[in-house]
């Protein structure tokens, strides 16, 4: 079933990071940090399906990847400024990869048009190990709004932390309608909500972030033998997970069931009763 996922982090200097060498892994190519006077070579890795670069109207110079993230890093003068934001989105397997670039485009226009940022778009196939269904994108944008002439003021809507949750939350929503309709335009019937089961009125239990670590230790043990039964404490904790819901779900289906049954033996109830006294009245 289509699944819903969209995460946002901060590409910070403060964590000792380049937007640069972030934008050359995403997009699998090679691009030089001018600041640092380093090389970020990746071209050879692999599962990058498509990038590309959508920018406002105007701003032709920002489609030289190597000159964007540049001057996104020209442009800070802070030892722990924020480079760049980047978003990453669960694309619908149920979806060819035409309709995925398609939404992951219409995501990044959403971007560029609420902020006047750049965005840059890298759509990444599933991984060879784990769940083949994980087609996802990665869309940096700059933290500075953008025109012809360069880089301009920062968008301090998504930085100040008044502002910046709400706006989050927009963003989700929009992504959660964007993913909905490809979904119907193409005939799939299934549909993602943004919501916590807990705001959507359900009584499922959301599993425990993996993260890197225990995910490379559950992928290793799945080689080793097929099959097995998680090793990390986080992946014992989201199997009891998903087991209390498969069990809540059953529940639910049962009882949905039961309430269709009652309600068409008292439809048959009543029109039996109706017809009974339209005997009597005879």
């Amino acid at each position: 079933m289509a699944i819903y996922h969209l995460s946002v982090k901060a590409i910070s200097r403060s964590a000792g990071r380049s937007v640069v060498a972030a934008a050359a892994y995403r997009a699998g190519q090679e691009l030089t940090d001018e600041r640092q006077g380093l090389t970020h070579d990746y071209t050879r890795k692999q599962g990058v399906e498509d990038a590309f670069i959508v920018a406002p109207d105007g701003a032709d110079w920002a489609q030289d990847r190597n000159a964007l993230w540049n001057a996104a890093e020209a442009a800070e003068k802070r030892k722990d400024a924020k480079t760049g934001r980047e978003y990453e989105l669960a694309l619908p397997a149920e979806l060819d990869a035409g309709a995925r670039k398609e939404l992951a485009r219409d995501f990044a226009a959403e971007l560029v048009a609420r902020y006047g940022v750049v965005a840059d778009v890298a759509i990444h196939a599933p991984g060879r190990e784990g769940d083949n269904r994980n087609h996802h994108a990665h869309i940096l944008t700059t933290t500075r709004t953008a025109g012809a002439e360069g880089l301009g003021a920062k968008t301090r809507v998504l930085d100040v932390a008044s502002t910046a949750s709400a706006e989050i939350e927009h963003m989700r929503g929009v992504w959660a309608r964007q993913v909905n309709m490809a979904l119907e335009r193409h005939l799939v019937e299934q549909r993602v909500d943004h919501r916590s089961f807990e705001r959507q009125g359900k009584e499922q239990e959301p599993t425990r972030h993996m993260g890197v670590s225990a995910t490379a230790l559950e992928r290793q043990a799945a080689r080793e033998i097929p099959g097995r039964d998680p090793v990390t404490d986080l992946g014992k904790q989201n199997a009891e997970i998903r087991e209390r819901n498969r069990v809540l779900e059953t529940a639910r289906k049962a009882m949905e069931k039961a309430q269709e049954l009652f309600s068409g033996l008292e439809k048959r109830a009543r029109l039996a009763v109706g017809l009974a006294r339209k005997l009597g009245e005879r």
